[in-house]
């Protein structure tokens, strides 16, 4: 028997074309349901694809922000650090002066054999080193800022200053922090701070010994030096604090993005759920017909 080709060619084309559609809906909701979110391209998202390209950017921006700022934040973390073993060495040093101030030889000998030490010490905690890097050395991080062979002989002057130790630059770190942000906390080693802790402990150390002249300038300078290298563990407290605060913000902003993004690009997972089942049923009832009309012939029409 000859099927009824004619007759239901046009209706069976119409139903395999809609089932067809349905399938890829449900491919696409399946992909949806599986990834939760609209698309795998830009292209899935028509008039927001633009939108979603901008708010990425902004998110892996501020993310740059963030890890620049977590890294700054860490070295003057660091630096932070050997400042304070900086003022704990020029309080013991006043200390001893204090001491020797009574004219005994015993204390004098010790704050010039203190001193000595000292001033290795100092010369040590500027050479100090994060992630690779001289902290204290400005601009050329890679070698070593202080080298004590030449500055460590001879008394020098209590009045003179002489940085003659330092060899880096004058170039201060700095970290950008956001769009037209950028937050300086770079100290070098010839900071006058720090030159008035190294000038004080080299007039004491190569000192043979100190009349209480000497004795009293020494203690004068290292009251100042006290002053101020606080003043720059200050200095760096506050940079730590702005960049802290920064990069807070920063975080505030990318999770803003993220949020936004995720609006646009992220789907109902439960929703699309019920979707799939609808269009389950849809295509089931598709083929169940389209098998049906398929399936007639002239003989079962005439029965």
């Amino acid at each position: 028997m000859v099927a009824m080709r004619v007759a239901t060619f046009a209706q069976s084309s119409k139903m395999i074309s809609d089932a067809l559609r349905v399938q890829a809906v449900m491919a696409e909701k399946q992909v949806q349901e599986s990834s939760g979110i609209i698309s795998s391209d830009l292209g899935g998202y028509g008039s927001d694809a633009q939108h979603v390209v901008n708010l990425q950017v902004s998110v892996t921006r501020a993310q740059s922000y963030i890890d620049a700022a977590t890294l700054a934040d860490s070295k003057v973390q660091v630096m932070y650090s050997a400042v304070g073993s900086m003022t704990d060495i020029i309080t013991q040093l006043r200390s001893q002066l204090s001491a020797a101030s009574t004219g005994s030889s015993t204390e004098t000998n010790s704050v010039i054999s203190s001193a000595q030490q000292m001033l290795e010490e100092m010369g040590s905690i500027m050479n100090t080193q994060y992630d690779g890097q001289y902290v204290f050395a400005g601009g050329r991080t890679d070698t070593a800022p202080v080298d004590l062979t030449g500055f460590s002989s001879g008394t020098g002057s209590l009045t003179t200053a002489d940085s003659s130790y330092y060899g880096g630059d004058d170039e201060l770190a700095s970290v950008r922090v956001g769009a037209g942000e950028t937050v300086s906390y770079g100290v070098t080693a010839d900071n006058s701070a720090f030159e008035e802790v190294m000038r004080v402990l080299k007039f004491v150390a190569n000192s043979t010994s100190l009349s209480s002249a000497d004795i009293s300038s020494a203690l004068d300078l290292a009251s100042t030096a006290l002053d101020d290298t606080a003043a720059v563990q200050a200095k760096l407290s506050s940079a730590a604090s702005s960049i802290e605060t920064a990069s807070a913000r920063q975080a505030d902003y990318k999770s803003y993005a993220e949020t936004l993004s995720s609006d646009l690009t992220s789907v109902d997972v439960a929703a699309v759920t019920a979707e799939l089942s609808t269009y389950e049923s849809q295509l089931t009832a598709s083929y169940s017909a389209l098998g049906k009309i398929l399936s007639l012939n002239l003989a079962s029409y005439l029965k």
